[in-house]
């Protein structure tokens, strides 16, 4: 789905790609997901950030053989993903930035999917919808909580997302690149919904594959962080 507005930048062929991986608590999954994205098409830049993880991923990253375009990054202290995805991007240095989690959720198969409307030339940024495509049952609270975040996004920004909180999200790199990220933590995905909508870019939406999680299987994100949404979304309406 597009939203209103217009962007000045166009597509540059060919185009490669900077995968940000933050990561936090990952140990047993954080190697397949690199091994997954290694094998995509037009990706040549891994940036790897480490929340200072205290589960061995840390430990276990820095044991891990350098290979061309990767980059790993350690945070001192645990900021949140907002604060990892901010030192990925300062890092990056390719010409579309994709975001991946170091979980299982999202399967880097569907990149040829998220990155297809911008390098076509018709999207400014493209998120991956869990509702458009095959998901895993979701927890209630955590659909119900969903819906209402894409629902007051829609309210405030005039717009027609369906998934708002959607971990996949692709930008030309100059985009992300002149955004200042302030969130440090999972409100970063309202904030940067906010200014992207506010700046008249063009947003697609386009289904992808989601196996999500419970958090006895280590899901992170609680309703603590659905109220820091809610907030973040009223407040970057009328700030930047």
């Amino acid at each position: 789905m597009m939203a209103a507005g217009h962007s000045t930048i166009q597509p540059v062929r060919p185009q490669e790609v900077s995968v940000i991986i933050p990561v936090y608590n990952e140990v047993n999954t954080i190697l397949e997901v690199v091994r997954r994205v290694q094998g995509q098409p037009n990706v040549t830049e891994i940036i790897i950030v480490d929340d200072c993880s205290i589960d061995g991923t840390r430990e276990l990253l820095k044991q891990t053989p350098s290979t061309p375009g990767m980059k790993l990054l350690f945070h001192d202290k645990n900021m949140g993903k907002g604060a990892g995805i901010r030192t990925g991007v300062q890092a990056a240095s390719k010409d579309i930035i994709i975001i991946q989690d170091a979980d299982l959720e999202y399967n880097p198969s569907d990149f040829p999917t998220v990155l297809r409307p911008i390098l076509d030339g018709v999207a400014d940024v493209v998120y991956g919808s869990r509702f458009l495509g095959i998901h895993r049952s979701f927890m209630l609270h955590h659909y119900l909580g969903n819906r209402f975040l894409s629902l007051v996004t829609n309210v405030l920004y005039n717009n027609m997302l369906t998934d708002m909180e959607t971990g996949y999200k692709a930008f030309r790199a100059p985009i992300l690149k002149g955004i200042k990220i302030r969130s440090n933590r999972f409100d970063f995905e309202p904030e940067i919904t906010a200014k992207v909508l506010k700046r008249g870019y063009r947003i697609y939406e386009v289904p992808i594959y989601y196996a999500g999680r419970d958090y006895a299987e280590g899901k992170k994100i609680t309703w603590r962080d659905g109220f820091a949404a809610l907030w973040a979304l009223v407040r970057f309406r009328f700030t930047n």
